[in-house]
């Protein structure tokens, strides 16, 4: 892998979706109010990597700061019947429109709240080899019936 100049550039990698299902609510706990929300499936959609996002979920820890921890894991089932698992980290905005949208199942758009992420991808299939040494940020919002789209970029 060659890199040239200094500065990092951002490059659409993929886009996925996931069907999030209701929280369990574990309520208040000493660092915040901890939500678990299964997810799956979904889809993914890019050049070099498509497929179905199988299931996950997120292990949300909201703080009285007014954002959210975001704390994923999931598999992806490649189109070629590859598998690969991601997960990442990331800060969710808790403001009155992510708040409105989540208890009513409204969408949200990119621009509506600071939600973004640092996802991680491992896959033992060499045609994916690639993933398991970039390095991937992602935006994310709410899509309306309760399902999550991110935008994935990788970092050159």
């Amino acid at each position: 892998m060659s890199v040239s100049g200094e500065a990092a550039n951002l490059i659409h990698e993929f886009s996925f979706t996931s069907q999030l299902s209701p929280p369990l609510e574990i309520g208040p706990t000493p660092v915040g109010v901890r939500m678990v929300f299964p997810a799956g499936p979904g889809t993914v959609t890019g050049e070099r990597l498509r497929g179905t996002f199988l299931s996950g979920a997120d292990w949300l820890l909201v703080g009285n700061d007014g954002f959210g921890r975001v704390d994923v894991r999931g598999q992806i089932e490649t189109h070629d019947g590859a598998f690969i698992y991601i997960h990442y980290h990331g800060f969710l905005e808790m403001n009155e429109t992510v708040g409105g949208a989540l208890q009513s199942g409204a969408a949200t758009q990119f621009a509506d709240a600071y939600f973004r992420t640092s996802p991680r991808l491992e896959c033992g299939d060499p045609r994916y080899a690639w993933v398991n040494h970039t390095l991937f940020v992602g935006a994310g919002r709410l899509l309306k019936g309760g399902t999550v789209e991110y935008k994935v970029y990788r970092v050159s």
